[in-house]
């Protein structure tokens, strides 16, 4: 089985849509992923990744199913240097979160104080368990820490979802904190992640990431990448900082 989470395109956050670049890049990865053979579309049903799956889904006359927990992942947080400000999980400052070291850890993440007060670990345990769901639909049903493949196959399913969400469903399958996949990887807008099962003894599997964050689609047609994914690369040069 093959998993592709795609981020959606540039965001205009206001209207929860797309702005001008974002729809052009969802055009360009519709060129791309209009090729493949998808088994099935899962959305969020937020309006900038249904924007941005709707190129894709015209070309191939298809449709998506819509899903609420492929939202971005939520509830927002209050950071320590931010607490009038409560913002998603995953913009804390490196320097607060790496005080406590059970923000690393698989089981223990979601007792930091701050998640534990703003529930994640509920909301995590929900968008996890949806997904178990839909991965038992077309034949792996989650055992432990992996799968089993009870009806092995090598459907492909498309997720046009979000960064955050995207990270909580990789941690699922790697049995990592998603504090690791939160700050220590980068989506850029219309970049898809693949994810492949491997199945190496009869009737178990895991899940392996081939690509993370991919936008060969936008390079390919000359397109500057949007620069939402990330922040300053040194301090003061103009880009993101907060």
């Amino acid at each position: 089985m093959k998993l592709l989470f795609i981020r959606h395109g540039d965001p205009d956050y206001e209207h929860d849509w797309l702005t001008e670049k974002g729809q052009r890049e969802a055009e360009l990865l519709s060129f791309r992923i209009s090729k493949m053979n998808i088994t099935e579309f899962y959305v969020s049903t937020m309006g900038r990744a249904r924007a941005t799956s709707l190129p894709t889904l015209e070309k191939m006359g298809r449709e998506a199913k819509q899903c609420d927990w492929l939202r971005e992942f939520g509830p927002l947080v209050k950071r320590p240097d931010r607490q009038m400000r409560p913002g998603v999980a995953w913009d804390w400052l490196p320097q607060d979160w790496l005080k406590d070291e059970r923000l690393l850890d698989r089981t223990s993440w979601s007792e930091n104080g701050i998640f534990a007060d703003a529930g994640i670990g509920d909301s995590y345990a929900h968008v996890t368990q949806e997904f178990d769901a839909v991965l038992a639909g077309h034949g792996y049903v989650r055992n432990s820490l992996y799968y089993d493949a009870i009806s092995p196959n090598t459907d492909t399913l498309a997720f046009f979802c979000h960064f955050g969400v995207t990270c909580v469903l990789l941690s699922h399958l790697m049995n990592v904190s998603p504090m690791i996949l939160w700050h220590g990887t980068a989506m850029a807008p219309s970049s898809v992640t693949t994810v492949y099962s491997e199945e190496r003894r009869p009737g178990i599997a895991s899940f392996r990431a081939s690509a993370i964050g991919d936008i060969s689609h936008l390079y390919a047609a000359g397109e500057e990448p949007s620069f939402s994914a990330r922040f300053c690369e040194v301090y003061g040069n103009g880009d993101r900082v907060d």
